[in-house]
Protein backbone atom coordinates (compact mmCIF):
# COMPACT_ATOMS: atom_id res chain seq x y z
CA UNK A 1 0.00 0.00 0.00
CA UNK A 2 2.30 2.01 0.97
CA UNK A 3 4.78 1.32 -2.57
CA UNK A 4 1.02 2.20 -4.40
CA UNK A 5 0.54 5.65 -2.82
CA UNK A 6 4.42 6.84 -3.38
CA UNK A 7 3.74 5.35 -7.20
CA UNK A 8 1.01 7.46 -7.33
CA UNK A 9 2.52 10.35 -5.97
CA UNK A 10 5.37 9.70 -8.62
CA UNK A 11 2.53 9.85 -11.49
CA UNK A 12 0.90 12.72 -9.79
CA UNK A 13 3.08 15.50 -8.37
CA UNK A 14 4.91 16.00 -12.15
CA UNK A 15 1.32 16.34 -13.42
CA UNK A 16 0.52 18.95 -10.74
CA UNK A 17 3.96 20.92 -10.97
CA UNK A 18 3.17 21.08 -15.15
CA UNK A 19 -0.21 22.09 -14.51
CA UNK A 20 -0.16 24.48 -11.52
CA UNK A 21 -3.26 25.37 -10.65
CA UNK A 22 -3.70 29.96 -10.68
CA UNK A 23 -4.56 31.39 -8.04
CA UNK A 24 -5.78 34.73 -8.10
CA UNK A 25 -5.69 37.28 -5.23
CA UNK A 26 -8.24 39.92 -5.09
CA UNK A 27 -5.94 42.30 -2.93
CA UNK A 28 -6.59 46.06 -3.34
CA UNK A 29 -4.00 48.57 -3.53
CA UNK A 30 -2.29 49.97 -0.18
CA UNK A 31 -2.91 53.27 0.49
CA UNK A 32 1.18 55.22 1.13
CA UNK A 33 0.97 58.29 1.95
CA UNK A 34 -1.47 61.57 2.88
CA UNK A 35 -1.31 62.21 -0.39
CA UNK A 36 -3.13 58.97 -1.58
CA UNK A 37 -5.28 59.57 1.03
CA UNK A 38 -6.22 63.01 0.35
CA UNK A 39 -7.06 61.93 -3.66
CA UNK A 40 -8.86 59.09 -2.55
CA UNK A 41 -11.24 60.78 -0.15
CA UNK A 42 -12.21 63.46 -2.31
CA UNK A 43 -12.66 60.60 -5.13
CA UNK A 44 -14.70 58.56 -2.05
CA UNK A 45 -16.76 62.01 -1.57
CA UNK A 46 -17.94 62.23 -5.41
CA UNK A 47 -19.03 58.68 -5.87
CA UNK A 48 -21.46 59.08 -2.62
CA UNK A 49 -22.54 62.32 -4.63
CA UNK A 50 -23.20 60.17 -7.83
CA UNK A 51 -24.58 57.10 -5.92
CA UNK A 52 -27.00 59.31 -4.71
CA UNK A 53 -27.85 60.87 -8.03
CA UNK A 54 -28.31 57.93 -9.93
CA UNK A 55 -30.35 56.19 -7.38
CA UNK A 56 -32.62 59.02 -7.37
CA UNK A 57 -32.98 58.89 -11.45
CA UNK A 58 -33.59 55.33 -11.08
CA UNK A 59 -36.31 55.33 -8.31
CA UNK A 60 -37.88 59.14 -8.78
CA UNK A 61 -39.23 58.38 -12.33
CA UNK A 62 -40.83 55.47 -14.08
CA UNK A 63 -39.85 53.62 -17.28
CA UNK A 64 -43.18 55.84 -19.27
CA UNK A 65 -41.69 58.76 -18.34
CA UNK A 66 -38.39 58.23 -19.57
CA UNK A 67 -40.51 56.93 -22.81
CA UNK A 68 -42.66 60.00 -22.90
CA UNK A 69 -39.19 62.07 -23.13
CA UNK A 70 -37.99 60.32 -25.93
CA UNK A 71 -35.24 57.97 -24.13
CA UNK A 72 -34.48 54.32 -25.64
CA UNK A 73 -36.03 51.51 -24.33
CA UNK A 74 -34.27 50.09 -21.26
CA UNK A 75 -32.99 54.02 -20.36
CA UNK A 76 -34.17 53.50 -16.81
CA UNK A 77 -32.56 50.17 -15.89
CA UNK A 78 -29.19 51.32 -17.33
CA UNK A 79 -29.34 54.35 -15.06
CA UNK A 80 -30.34 51.67 -12.10
CA UNK A 81 -26.84 49.62 -13.19
CA UNK A 82 -24.93 52.96 -13.07
CA UNK A 83 -26.10 53.88 -9.57
CA UNK A 84 -24.99 50.31 -9.22
CA UNK A 85 -21.33 50.74 -10.32
CA UNK A 86 -21.09 53.89 -8.44
CA UNK A 87 -22.29 52.09 -5.08
CA UNK A 88 -19.31 49.48 -5.89
CA UNK A 89 -17.16 52.47 -6.68
CA UNK A 90 -17.62 54.24 -3.17
CA UNK A 91 -17.22 50.83 -1.06
CA UNK A 92 -14.38 50.10 -2.43
CA UNK A 93 -12.76 53.25 -2.18
CA UNK A 94 -14.29 53.18 1.65
CA UNK A 95 -12.74 49.42 1.82
CA UNK A 96 -9.36 50.96 0.45
CA UNK A 97 -9.05 53.23 2.90
CA UNK A 98 -10.17 51.35 5.96
CA UNK A 99 -7.66 48.89 5.45
CA UNK A 100 -5.56 51.39 5.69
CA UNK A 101 -6.52 52.64 8.62
CA UNK A 102 -8.07 55.46 7.35
CA UNK A 103 -11.60 56.76 8.04
CA UNK A 104 -13.82 56.82 4.85
CA UNK A 105 -15.92 60.05 4.56
CA UNK A 106 -19.64 59.55 5.00
CA UNK A 107 -22.54 60.54 2.79
CA UNK A 108 -24.03 64.06 2.52
CA UNK A 109 -27.50 64.77 2.43
CA UNK A 110 -27.87 66.02 -1.08
CA UNK A 111 -30.40 68.22 -2.97
CA UNK A 112 -30.74 67.81 -6.66
CA UNK A 113 -32.70 70.57 -8.87
CA UNK A 114 -33.79 67.86 -11.77
CA UNK A 115 -37.80 67.34 -11.97
CA UNK A 116 -38.09 65.06 -14.79
CA UNK A 117 -35.87 62.60 -16.77
CA UNK A 118 -34.71 65.21 -19.06
CA UNK A 119 -33.36 67.43 -16.41
CA UNK A 120 -32.10 64.74 -14.60
CA UNK A 121 -29.77 63.47 -17.62
CA UNK A 122 -28.65 67.32 -18.44
CA UNK A 123 -27.73 67.34 -13.96
CA UNK A 124 -25.91 63.53 -14.51
CA UNK A 125 -24.22 64.74 -17.45
CA UNK A 126 -22.60 67.73 -15.54
CA UNK A 127 -21.89 66.03 -12.31
CA UNK A 128 -20.36 62.92 -14.12
CA UNK A 129 -18.15 65.51 -16.03
CA UNK A 130 -16.45 66.72 -12.78
CA UNK A 131 -16.09 63.38 -11.63
CA UNK A 132 -14.48 62.25 -14.48
CA UNK A 133 -12.10 65.84 -14.15
CA UNK A 134 -11.57 64.76 -10.61
CA UNK A 135 -10.26 61.37 -11.25
CA UNK A 136 -7.70 63.08 -14.25
CA UNK A 137 -6.61 65.58 -11.88
CA UNK A 138 -6.17 63.09 -8.98
CA UNK A 139 -3.80 60.70 -10.71
CA UNK A 140 -0.76 62.94 -11.57
CA UNK A 141 -0.32 62.84 -7.79
CA UNK A 142 -1.21 59.19 -7.56
CA UNK A 143 2.72 57.90 -7.37
CA UNK A 144 3.29 55.67 -4.96
CA UNK A 145 2.06 52.50 -5.33
CA UNK A 146 1.37 52.17 -9.66
CA UNK A 147 -1.73 49.33 -8.74
CA UNK A 148 -3.55 52.33 -6.58
CA UNK A 149 -3.09 54.36 -9.94
CA UNK A 150 -4.14 51.38 -12.36
CA UNK A 151 -7.45 51.07 -9.72
CA UNK A 152 -8.43 54.61 -10.19
CA UNK A 153 -7.79 54.85 -14.11
CA UNK A 154 -10.04 51.85 -14.53
CA UNK A 155 -12.89 53.65 -12.24
CA UNK A 156 -12.42 56.69 -14.51
CA UNK A 157 -12.75 54.81 -17.98
CA UNK A 158 -16.11 52.84 -16.37
CA UNK A 159 -17.22 56.57 -15.74
CA UNK A 160 -16.45 57.98 -19.34
CA UNK A 161 -18.64 55.51 -20.41
CA UNK A 162 -21.59 56.03 -18.41
CA UNK A 163 -21.41 59.69 -19.72
CA UNK A 164 -21.28 58.92 -23.07
CA UNK A 165 -24.27 56.74 -22.32
CA UNK A 166 -25.71 59.16 -21.08
CA UNK A 167 -25.17 61.99 -23.88
CA UNK A 168 -26.54 59.57 -26.55
CA UNK A 169 -29.39 59.27 -24.80
CA UNK A 170 -30.19 62.80 -25.21
CA UNK A 171 -28.99 62.92 -29.23
CA UNK A 172 -25.70 64.82 -28.03
CA UNK A 173 -22.52 63.58 -28.95
CA UNK A 174 -20.96 60.68 -26.97
CA UNK A 175 -17.81 62.25 -27.61
CA UNK A 176 -17.72 65.94 -27.77
CA UNK A 177 -14.22 66.93 -27.53
CA UNK A 178 -10.57 65.30 -28.22
CA UNK A 179 -10.00 65.59 -24.54
CA UNK A 180 -11.56 65.76 -21.21
CA UNK A 181 -10.74 68.32 -18.85
CA UNK A 182 -8.93 67.70 -15.56
CA UNK A 183 -9.93 69.05 -13.11
CA UNK A 184 -7.60 70.54 -9.36
CA UNK A 185 -9.01 68.67 -5.60
CA UNK A 186 -10.30 72.09 -4.41
CA UNK A 187 -12.59 72.88 -7.94
CA UNK A 188 -13.70 69.54 -7.96
CA UNK A 189 -14.58 69.88 -4.45
CA UNK A 190 -15.98 73.31 -4.90
CA UNK A 191 -18.33 72.38 -7.91
CA UNK A 192 -19.73 69.47 -5.63
CA UNK A 193 -20.67 72.01 -3.17
CA UNK A 194 -23.94 73.52 -5.18
CA UNK A 195 -25.57 70.13 -4.54
CA UNK A 196 -24.69 69.48 -1.15
CA UNK A 197 -27.81 70.37 1.50
CA UNK A 198 -25.45 68.68 5.06
CA UNK A 199 -22.20 66.73 5.05
CA UNK A 200 -21.85 64.90 8.62
CA UNK A 201 -18.11 65.60 7.65
CA UNK A 202 -16.58 68.03 5.39
CA UNK A 203 -12.90 67.33 3.58
CA UNK A 204 -10.25 69.61 4.43
CA UNK A 205 -10.64 71.77 1.63
CA UNK A 206 -10.45 74.98 0.73
CA UNK A 207 -14.79 76.57 -0.32
CA UNK A 208 -14.28 79.28 -2.50
CA UNK A 209 -16.59 82.24 -3.61
CA UNK A 210 -19.72 81.47 -5.10
CA UNK A 211 -19.82 81.89 -8.97
CA UNK A 212 -22.92 81.00 -11.29
CA UNK A 213 -23.83 80.82 -14.69
CA UNK A 214 -26.68 82.53 -15.41
CA UNK A 215 -26.95 81.71 -19.39
CA UNK A 216 -27.35 81.29 -22.14
CA UNK A 217 -28.16 77.73 -21.60
CA UNK A 218 -27.13 75.17 -24.28
CA UNK A 219 -29.50 73.49 -26.83
CA UNK A 220 -31.58 70.71 -25.52
CA UNK A 221 -29.79 67.89 -27.23
CA UNK A 222 -25.73 70.21 -27.34
CA UNK A 223 -26.42 70.29 -30.89
CA UNK A 224 -24.89 72.49 -32.38
CA UNK A 225 -22.35 73.43 -29.70
CA UNK A 226 -22.10 77.25 -28.45
CA UNK A 227 -19.86 78.83 -30.74
CA UNK A 228 -17.08 80.61 -30.06
CA UNK A 229 -17.51 84.52 -29.25
CA UNK A 230 -21.35 83.87 -27.40
CA UNK A 231 -22.00 86.03 -24.65
CA UNK A 232 -21.90 84.29 -21.26
CA UNK A 233 -23.11 86.07 -18.61
CA UNK A 234 -21.92 85.17 -14.52
CA UNK A 235 -23.44 86.31 -11.60
CA UNK A 236 -20.96 86.49 -7.88
CA UNK A 237 -21.28 88.36 -4.41
CA UNK A 238 -18.03 90.94 -4.06
CA UNK A 239 -18.42 90.71 -0.60
CA UNK A 240 -17.34 87.37 0.00
CA UNK A 241 -14.71 88.11 -2.07
CA UNK A 242 -11.43 86.62 0.23
CA UNK A 243 -8.60 89.56 -1.09
CA UNK A 244 -9.83 93.45 -1.78
CA UNK A 245 -10.64 94.20 -5.22
CA UNK A 246 -10.62 97.79 -6.56
CA UNK A 247 -14.59 98.41 -8.13
CA UNK A 248 -12.93 99.68 -11.27
CA UNK A 249 -10.01 96.98 -11.94
CA UNK A 250 -10.47 94.80 -14.98
CA UNK A 251 -11.97 91.47 -14.02
CA UNK A 252 -11.37 88.28 -16.19
CA UNK A 253 -13.02 84.95 -16.99
CA UNK A 254 -10.48 82.27 -16.60
CA UNK A 255 -11.81 79.02 -18.77
CA UNK A 256 -10.23 75.61 -18.20
CA UNK A 257 -11.21 73.31 -20.74
CA UNK A 258 -9.29 70.50 -22.10
CA UNK A 259 -5.56 70.43 -22.37
CA UNK A 260 -5.60 73.65 -23.59
CA UNK A 261 -5.15 74.30 -19.44
CA UNK A 262 -6.57 78.06 -18.40
CA UNK A 263 -7.96 80.71 -21.53
CA UNK A 264 -8.27 84.05 -20.42
CA UNK A 265 -11.04 86.81 -21.50
CA UNK A 266 -11.93 90.22 -20.27
CA UNK A 267 -15.34 90.75 -18.79
CA UNK A 268 -17.61 93.54 -19.38
CA UNK A 269 -19.91 94.50 -16.27
CA UNK A 270 -23.38 94.38 -16.19
CA UNK A 271 -23.82 95.41 -12.68
CA UNK A 272 -22.57 95.16 -9.10
CA UNK A 273 -22.03 91.10 -9.08
CA UNK A 274 -22.42 90.53 -12.57
CA UNK A 275 -20.52 90.38 -15.77
CA UNK A 276 -20.33 88.73 -19.56
CA UNK A 277 -17.85 87.17 -21.51
CA UNK A 278 -17.19 85.55 -24.63
CA UNK A 279 -17.02 82.14 -25.23
CA UNK A 280 -13.47 81.80 -26.25
CA UNK A 281 -12.21 80.20 -29.71
CA UNK A 282 -12.00 76.25 -29.34
CA UNK A 283 -13.37 76.15 -26.24
CA UNK A 284 -15.81 72.83 -26.06
CA UNK A 285 -17.64 70.07 -23.88
CA UNK A 286 -17.57 70.99 -20.56
CA UNK A 287 -15.47 74.06 -19.39
CA UNK A 288 -15.20 75.33 -16.02
CA UNK A 289 -14.97 79.33 -15.49
CA UNK A 290 -13.14 80.86 -12.72
CA UNK A 291 -13.65 84.99 -11.75
CA UNK A 292 -10.16 86.68 -11.48
CA UNK A 293 -7.84 89.56 -11.41
CA UNK A 294 -5.29 88.10 -13.43
CA UNK A 295 -5.53 88.42 -17.18
CA UNK A 296 -3.45 85.20 -18.03
CA UNK A 297 -0.07 83.40 -17.10
CA UNK A 298 -1.63 81.53 -14.29
CA UNK A 299 -2.32 77.36 -14.63
CA UNK A 300 -5.15 75.62 -13.18
CA UNK A 301 -2.96 74.61 -9.96
CA UNK A 302 -2.63 78.52 -9.71
CA UNK A 303 -6.13 79.57 -9.88
CA UNK A 304 -6.82 76.98 -7.63
CA UNK A 305 -4.40 77.90 -5.27
CA UNK A 306 -4.57 81.91 -4.74
CA UNK A 307 -5.89 83.40 -8.54
CA UNK A 308 -9.48 83.03 -8.43
CA UNK A 309 -12.12 85.39 -7.19
CA UNK A 310 -15.09 83.02 -7.35
CA UNK A 311 -16.02 80.00 -8.92
CA UNK A 312 -15.65 77.66 -10.24
CA UNK A 313 -19.04 77.63 -12.66
CA UNK A 314 -19.58 74.49 -14.87
CA UNK A 315 -20.28 75.88 -18.90
CA UNK A 316 -21.59 73.01 -20.77
CA UNK A 317 -20.70 73.87 -24.59
CA UNK A 318 -20.87 70.84 -26.63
Amino acid sequence: MIFLSAALAFVVLPLAFSHPVEKRQNALPPVNSATDESVLQLALYLEHLEQSLYTGGYENFTDAQYTAAGFPPGFRENVGVIAQHEATHASTIATILSDAGYTPVPPCSYKFPDTDPKSFVDLANMITSVGIGAYLGGGSLLTDDPNLLTAASSILTVESRHDSYLRAGIGASPFPTSFDTALTAVFAYNLAQMFIDHCPQQLPITILPKLTFVGPMPAPNLQPPTPAGTTLKFTFDPSTFFVKVDPNAPLYIGMVNMITNVTFVETTSCGTGCVTAPVPEGAAGAAFAVLSTFGGGLNENQLSEFGTLAGPAEVVLS
